[in-house]
């Protein structure tokens, strides 16, 4: 199992440093990604039903997802909308997070002799929003290049993570 997620690790690592050479392509691909997500969720949730195990409200969630999984694969476009979803779900995010920690560190400011920071970092995110609702292509690669660390990241995990585990299993004291 050591090697098997080695040779994962090393594979996501490959494919994060791919997702960085090209992040326009690598956001253009999440379209595809997220409906894949969406069928197979909707496929166990519709299974879970079978088994009782699902609420009314499970069920036709789960009903929706296949649903919108299936157009989301196979109707042209569709991806290219879901994807000027996740870039404009980005910009809000950025946007809503700087507005709210602009308003806590103002309220904080009695408590905490370090409100400015939280007051800065906030002006900056909500910038950084609206900047991205100006400019919705640059905040696509950025997206793109956020998903290349990602894989980057959790392939470096996997490595440490065996390689860790083979160490305590052949006995060697960690420390």
């Amino acid at each position: 199992m050591t090697v098997v997620s080695i040779i994962l690790g090393v594979i996501l690592i490959i494919g994060g440093f791919s997702c960085m050479m090209t992040p326009g392509q690598t956001l253009l691909s999440t379209g595809y990604f997220l409906g894949i997500m969406m069928f197979v969720y909707g496929i166990f949730g519709i299974i879970k039903a079978f088994q009782k195990r699902n609420t009314i409200l499970e069920t036709v969630v789960s009903v929706l997802a296949v649903i919108v999984g299936l157009v989301a694969l196979f109707r042209p476009g569709s991806t290219l909308a879901i994807d000027a979803f996740i870039v404009f779900m980005t910009a809000f995010w950025f946007l809503f997070r700087g507005i709210l920690s602009v308003v806590l560190s103002i309220r904080m400011k009695d408590v905490n002799k370090n409100w400015i920071w939280g007051l800065i970092l906030g002006i900056i995110c909500a910038i950084l929003g609206l900047y991205s609702f100006a400019h919705p292509y640059v905040t696509a690669l950025a997206v793109g290049f956020l998903i290349g660390f990602y894989f980057i990241e959790a392939g470096i995990d996997l490595i440490f993570s065996a390689t860790l585990l083979k160490s305590v299993t052949d006995g060697n004291k960690i420390g």
